[in-house]
C-alpha cells in the first residue's frame, strides 16, 4: 500500500472509522465549507480532510480545530 500520509484512526475511541489527513496551505487550492462550523475554508488555509471508510465519496474538509472538537465530543463526522 502506498504511503499517502493518511492516518487510519479507526481504532481510536469514537473515530467511527475515518481516514484523516492534513491539507497543507500550499495544497489548499479550492474553497470548502466546514461541516463543523459552517464557515468557509479559504484557498491557502491549512485544514483537515476526513474520509469515512464506509463511504469514501462522502469525504469532507474540516478546519483542523473543528475536527478535533468533533472528535473530543465523540460525534465523528457529519
Amino acid at each position: 500500500m502506498p504511503d499517502h500520509g493518511w492516518v487510519d484512526d479507526a481504532g481510536l475511541p469514537d473515530s467511527g472509522g475515518f481516514d484523516v489527513a492534513p491539507v497543507q496551505a500550499y495544497q489548499a487550492n479550492k474553497t470548502y465549507r466546514c461541516p463543523g462550523c459552517d464557515h468557509e475554508i479559504r484557498i491557502g488555509e491549512h485544514h483537515t480532510v476526513v474520509v469515512p471508510h464506509s463511504d469514501p465519496n462522502s469525504r469532507r474538509h474540516w478546519h483542523s480545530a473543528c475536527w478535533r472538537g468533533e472528535q473530543r465530543r465523540g460525534k465523528g463526522a457529519r
